[in-house]
């Protein structure tokens, strides 16, 4: 067989295995895997690194407008560059419908933008904040039945917030068409009862966000997620988990078999709720919801990326400069309530993790494979085309430097936000080359692809996100007295 590219004298890694062999690559997919391939028309000398798969990238705000009307500071062009950069092949960013909007009108201009700009492969997600009848009935079983088999709903901000009805609708609706849903899980009314109280008082200050946006609120509204998708028996990812007390929630849900699953990111390992209290206004750099919390919450997300209570690691990559068009759009001291919530770090997820994590012996390299690449495959339905190294596999690699150090400073990433949250931290290794269904993308810090080459990857429905089949007892009788819900 003749091979456009064989990656060779490597270590390839997977989420269960570990082999030295060589990759043969043919027409874009991962051929052979084995020593001793016979030429390739190219070849890539992998000797003394780590083969792993291209990181997938399933949460991320990307050319995405916000509630506000803030835009984020990374089109496709510079967020997949970075992401790139960073070691991921894949992203998934959201396609956010607002009040009013059609959720058909949404993807096709999101499609739009993305096609012409992303240089990786690329899916979406549905951000579902307007729930008619013809969202609920037509666009959202259509959409689904397209490929785009996930979406997020939130449980605050008052522009995007849906109430605990209309969240069972759409769980009802994503049960029935095989869709993951994903829940932004904050107490509004507990965050907005604070915020009222702490500016009354004249408390405006960036460290205050942490405060408004209690660890009790989060857990509360996870707990009551997690209720509503056991009582019509869907499916469940909880995103963003940042406290102790949410990470308990889910995981007293998985032990008692549910289908809850958790995400978490780098923002709440390596960044406290003391970031928010630096001098001026620079807190407002690492304003982000939910917010980084307490060294006690930091321990428990470590626990939890370790025992599994976390399927998957993504970066939230939500870039909003530091200036008056994103972060201080509504004035050089505005109050903490006004602030752009977000923070970059799509193309540091993976570094931080393989050093703070697999470096320092807290997770094993197999653990880190299915945090930031299968387990999103897995959740988001790409798998088996992404998310590992197996013949028939899109050719996504990452081909590591496991004892590359250096210091983390905003001037060597590739977003356009100016500044980075984990600036000065002393990291050891990097990808220093990524394939991207056979293509060689980066090598040696250098970009060998144009805006516009990565493709839509339309998604099947996932296997976890099935249901069941075992809905609340005081349900079930429904069905004998001739009741269909479902």
């Amino acid at each position: 067989m003749e091979f456009d590219l064989v990656v060779r004298n490597g270590t390839v890694i997977t989420a269960s295995e570990r082999m030295e062999c060589d990759v043969g690559i043919a027409e874009g997919k991962i051929a052979a895997l084995m020593r001793g391939l016979p030429a390739g028309k190219r070849e890539v000398d992998a000797s003394g690194r780590l083969v792993l798969p291209g990181g997938i990238e399933a949460h991320c705000h990307i050319e995405q407008q916000s509630s506000l009307g803030i835009m984020t500071s990374d089109d496709f062009e510079s967020a997949s560059i970075s992401a790139v950069f960073g070691g991921n092949t894949t992203i998934v960013p959201f396609a956010a419908q607002h009040k009013g909007q059609s959720l058909v009108d949404v993807v096709e201009d999101y499609e739009a933008r993305a096609a012409a700009k992303s240089v990786i492969d690329y899916a979406y997600h549905l951000i579902v904040s307007d729930v008619t009848d013809k969202v609920l009935h037509h666009e959202l079983p259509a959409l689904i039945r397209q490929g785009l088999t996930s979406f997020k709903v939130y449980t605050t901000y008052e522009l995007l917030k849906l109430d605990d009805y209309q969240i069972l609708d759409v769980l009802a609706v994503a049960r029935r068409e095989g869709a993951m849903v994903m829940v932004h899980a904050e107490n509004h009314d507990m965050i907005r009862w604070l915020t009222k109280r702490l500016l009354d008082a004249g408390h405006r200050e960036p460290k205050f966000h942490g405060i408004a946006h209690t660890q009790l609120g989060e857990a509360e509204a996870t707990s009551r997620a997690i209720s509503l998708a056991e009582l019509i028996d869907q499916p469940l990812l909880v995103v963003h988990v940042s406290s102790r007390e949410a990470t308990a929630a889910i995981r007293d849900a998985q032990s008692r078999g549910l289908k809850i699953y958790g995400e978490t990111c780098p923002q709440y390992l390596f960044l406290t709720i003391d970031d928010l209290d630096r001098q001026g206004m620079e807190g407002a750099m690492f304003c982000c919801s939910p917010p980084p919390r307490d060294a006690a919450s930091q321990e428990a997300i470590w626990t939890g990326i370790e025992n599994g209570t976390f399927q998957v690691f993504s970066s939230d990559h939500a870039p909003y400069r530091f200036d008056e068009t994103a972060k201080l759009a509504a004035g050089p001291d505005a109050s903490f309530n006004k602030i752009a919530n977000g923070i970059p770090g799509i193309e540091l997820r993976m570094p931080l993790l393989f050093s703070e994590g697999v470096r320092s012996g807290k997770i094993n390299i197999h653990r880190f494979v299915e945090l930031t690449a299968t387990n999103a495959a897995r959740l988001y339905g790409l798998s088996p085309r992404k998310g590992s190294i197996a013949i028939g596999a899109d050719a996504d690699l990452a081909i590591w430097d496991p004892d590359l150090a250096y210091t983390v400073t905003w001037n060597d990433l590739h977003d356009q936000v100016g500044y980075t949250p984990y600036a000065n931290m002393n990291l050891t290794g990097w990808p220093t080359t990524v394939v991207s269904r056979g293509r060689v993308i980066v090598d040696q810090k250098t970009l060998f692809a144009a805006p516009g080459s990565g493709e839509f990857i339309p998604r099947e429905p996932s296997e976890l996100a099935r249901p069941s089949n075992k809905l609340r007892s005081e349900i079930n009788p429904a069905r004998n007295f001739g009741a269909k819900i479902f």
